[in-house]
């Protein structure tokens, strides 16, 4: 138990970094679905492809890949395009590298990831309104530009609060795959802990526990905004 006590402190701090990278993803996730979701649903050909082969890679592949990749990966493709340069243009070395910082690199990961997932759901609470809506603000003479941001996304923005917030929890416990990279969120914390105690039973035990603190109080402020986004329905 003394264990666990002393502990306690170090595994909060990388509890903290873990709902930063939470937070700073689901945030760039948002912007980054918007944008992917809304591009599902256009007209054009070449932008609904392109936004859906993003999504398709994102969903469709591991995001223990996807860290690697952008870990390991980008550095490459850097040095390549460097290489390029100084033999096309003869320029001086500027870098050599073979991997990124943990934390940008556990940012992009991340973000992109959740963006693909969040995409989804924009898409899907887009469609989920009524396709009266869109005509009727059109026959008021608004652009289809100007429909979505005033009339769609507003209602459908409510819609997606309760599967946001699932998303969040989803990407909390993902994080800890960041550990491979020595980013120290809380799994990477335990796992020093580890190294240095040789007790994996009590330190995993108490990031796991911590991990569903964490995972509860958030599911049942979801469950919380849902019930009143519905009880404002019910009141119209």
């Amino acid at each position: 138990m003394q264990l666990i006590w002393d502990s306690l402190p170090i595994i909060l701090l990388g509890a903290r970094s873990t709902v930063s990278i939470t937070l700073i993803a689901v945030t760039l996730g948002c912007v980054i679905g918007l944008f992917a979701g809304i591009a599902r649903l256009a007209r054009n050909r070449a932008v609904r492809l392109l936004a859906t082969a993003y999504v398709d890679f994102f969903r469709g592949t591991p995001l223990l890949v996807q860290i690697f990749m952008v870990y390991f990966g980008l550095p490459q493709v850097a040095d390549s395009f460097q290489h390029y340069l100084m033999a096309t243009f003869s320029i001086p070395q500027i870098w050599q590298s073979t991997h990124i910082n943990p934390f940008p690199a556990a940012i992009i990961s991340t973000s992109l990831n959740s963006g693909a997932y969040i995409a989804e759901i924009f898409r899907a609470g887009v469609q989920s309104i009524e396709r009266g809506q869109m005509e009727a603000a059109r026959s008021l003479g608004m652009t289809h530009a100007q429909a979505m941001r005033f009339v769609i996304l507003p209602q459908a923005f409510k819609r997606v609060i309760p599967p946001l917030g699932n998303e969040f929890v989803a990407m909390l416990k993902d994080t800890s795959l960041l550990s491979v990279i020595g980013f120290e969120e809380m799994a990477r914390r335990g796992q020093m802990l580890i190294a240095l105690t040789y007790k994996p039973f009590q330190i995993w035990t108490t990031v796991a526990l911590i991990y569903l603190l964490m995972t509860f109080v958030i599911s049942r402020f979801v469950d919380y905004l849902e019930r009143r986004l519905k009880t404002g329905d019910d009141h119209r």
